[in-house]
């Protein structure tokens, strides 16, 4: 009784019947493109996830295990890293016998939707196990006018694509009676490069200058102690010089992402005022995040796969009135794998397959957890399509991070990001942090090892490759 008593004091109530749940991922949404953030550029505006914010939770120190989108988004439906899962890149498909987790939400009696972009297994667009309400398209679709496959049968679409989904989700909401708790997975495309803003946001920022990153220019002091992979792909496909090799330049690159971004936020805030017209919101969690992070021109790079901050940092919000407390800042690290089990957790249903996530709903309550992860392992494999980015494996803690590049002849790298956030001094071949470099070595490789993650299933390469360069005085 007192502890009840203490709750509603707080205007935080006591879990009683199973929430609904709402998940909504975006596409390559940096960490810090949200008005709120202290880091956001001055000229954003995100008013639906500044709103989720101030209202719910943010995750300070989200990240993901795999910055790439179908390794991300399965590790999101199963909780399992990479190498549990064996969806190690964009064309993989999930290994058999995998449960994602709206199979146990549908199995415990929660109606389910799956809306949006899927982008696992060769690119299908076929209805998958768990969701009651199946809404889809191949691979990473079109902004404009995109064929959808609902519950199975092909369907033309005409409009922008995330307003087509949103109207989706928010129709389905509509048919929810109150009679079962319900779970709606809105799985965006935006803001997939190439970037295309809805009309009504295209040119919004057209006269913003971006303010470019300090790492971002091609000087010694920028490279002098970087691996020399990371010099050569700012003049490739996923570099700043060559960016798509040539098919846009930076500035119409970054303005054109912060429009499309536009329409996403206003989705998000679609569903929040449904909510609250409805009386649903009571009741109801929405979890927002990003599949993976995106770089901005840091150390010449754009896109994601590497290890540095900007690629594995991600967004994540959580919102629900009567249980999350308005204002709640998560520090400790979350990652994706954690996301299934929190859910389930939200809904009182255990996992009953192995999880490598755990459920951080108490710190979303504002409550510590015992023992909670001061490290994580971030595992990249390379693509044959895209030879720019090495496998990676990356031991990264509170204070320092270590990456290791598998298969190349190159430098590895070790960074105090307490002392440089930037990650502009690479300590690994300072004397002073040898012995730091290979305890974190074979801590890394220890928790691979034990998670049987050493003999990695890889796909045949694939015909062609994006490994054209632009010629460069390095050279």
């Amino acid at each position: 009784m007192i502890l009840l008593l203490l709750l509603a004091s707080a205007g935080i109530e006591a879990q009683a019947a199973p929430r609904n749940v709402i998940f909504i991922l975006g596409d390559d949404h940096r960490y810090d493109s949200m008005a709120f953030h202290p880091n956001a550029p001055k000229f954003l505006e995100t008013p639906a996830l500044d709103r989720m914010a101030a209202q719910g939770a943010y995750v300070e120190n989200a990240f993901v295990t795999t910055s790439l989108c179908s390794p991300s988004r399965a590790s999101i439906l199963t909780g399992l890293y990479t190498y549990h899962h064996e969806v190690v890149d964009n064309s993989r498909p999930i290994k058999k016998g995998a449960v994602f987790f709206p199979q146990l939400l549908q199995k415990a009696g929660y109606r389910t939707a799956f809306i949006g972009k899927w982008h696992m297994g060769h690119h299908t667009d076929a209805p998958q196990p768990g969701f009651d309400r199946w809404v889809s398209f191949p691979g990473q679709g079109s902004y404009f006018d995109q064929p959808l496959n609902v519950d199975g049968k092909k369907i033309e679409s005409k409009g922008y694509t995330t307003d087509v989904l949103t109207d989706y989700a928010i129709d389905w909401l509509e048919k929810q009676d109150g009679k079962a708790p319900f779970l709606l997975y809105l799985s965006h495309k935006a803001v997939h490069a190439e970037f295309v803003p809805a009309p009504r946001h295209a040119g919004r920022y057209k006269d913003v200058r971006p303010e470019y990153p300090a790492t971002m220019a091609d000087t010694e002091r920028n490279y002098r102690d970087k691996p020399k992979w990371v010099r050569e792909q700012r003049y490739g496909w996923h570099g700043v010089e060559y960016m798509y090799h040539g098919a846009m330049d930076f500035d119409t690159f970054y303005r054109s992402y912060h429009e499309t971004l536009l329409a996403l936020d206003e989705s998000v805030g679609r569903v929040l005022d449904h909510l609250g017209k409805s009386g649903l919101a009571k009741n109801t969690i929405v979890m927002y995040m990003g599949d993976n992070g995106f770089s901005f021109g840091e150390h010449g790079l754009i896109d994601k796969r590497h290890a540095y901050e900007e690629s594995i940092r991600v967004p994540m919000l959580a919102w629900a009135p009567g249980l999350i407390a308005p204002g709640t800042k998560v520090r400790e690290m979350v990652l994706n794998v954690d996301v299934a089990p929190t859910l389930l957790d939200v809904a009182g249903v255990k996992p009953s397959v192995p999880m490598d996530g755990r459920s951080f709903l108490p710190l979303l309550r504002g409550s510590a957890i015992k023992d909670w992860r001061e490290a994580f392992v971030y595992t990249y494999y390379w693509e044959s399509y895209y030879p720019h980015t090495p496998t990676v494996f990356a031991l990264r803690e509170e204070r320092y991070k270590f990456m290791y590049y598998h298969g190349i002849w190159d430098r590895n790298e070790l960074y105090d990001l307490q002392a440089d956030p930037k990650e502009r001094t690479n300590l690994i071949e300072h004397p002073a942090h040898r012995g730091r470099a290979e305890a974190m070595r074979e801590k890394m490789f220890g928790i691979l090892e034990k998670a049987g993650a050493i003999d990695v299933k890889f796909n045949k390469p694939v015909p062609g490759q994006a490994d054209e360069r632009l010629i460069h005085p390095h050279h």
